[in-house]
């Protein structure tokens, strides 16, 4: 995985991870799915999700397991399923607004921003939409985005 890849999917976990622990509850990852959705999800859904990533099983997803869900490592229907549907929340948490389905430069600085990142200016949010706009509009579409999470 390159640099820019590595920051990327660092920073949609950090997303998931409120408290910073390093591991993502069952709690956490309900709350994203609804902040993400605009609708209400159940614990056991979020819990069915989390234990369909969870390699080691102890409850919680770990950044590698993240990292390896969203590198596709899962290849069963029902884990495509699980994978898209966390893919999708994470671009959800960068895209435009609620509106829109691209992430512009833009809406890339100011989620990492609020996610603690360090500061990346516009130009360099740009830079790393440019390696993976495979249409070159300048934005990351869901498909784009997804490509860059398997990168």
């Amino acid at each position: 995985m390159n640099s820019h890849s590595i920051m990327a999917v660092s920073s949609v976990f950090a997303a998931f991870d409120k408290d910073g622990d390093g591991k993502v509850s069952t709690s956490e990852l309900r709350r994203c799915m609804e902040a993400t959705l605009g609708e209400s999800v159940s614990e056991e859904e979020a819990a069915a999700v989390l234990a369909a990533i969870d390699a080691d099983g102890d409850g919680l997803l770990n950044q590698e397991e993240f990292s390896r869900l969203a590198a596709g490592a899962h290849e069963e229907e029902d884990d495509a399923d699980v994978k898209r549907r966390c893919l999708r929340e994470a671009f959800g948490m960068y895209a435009e607004d609620t509106t829109t389905t691209v992430i512009t430069p833009a809406s890339l600085r100011r989620t990492l921003s609020r996610l603690g990142s360090h500061e990346l200016g516009v130009e360099e949010c740009r830079a790393m939409i440019c390696r993976f706009d495979l249409d070159g509009d300048g934005k990351l579409s869901f498909d784009e985005f997804r490509v860059m999470m398997m990168a």
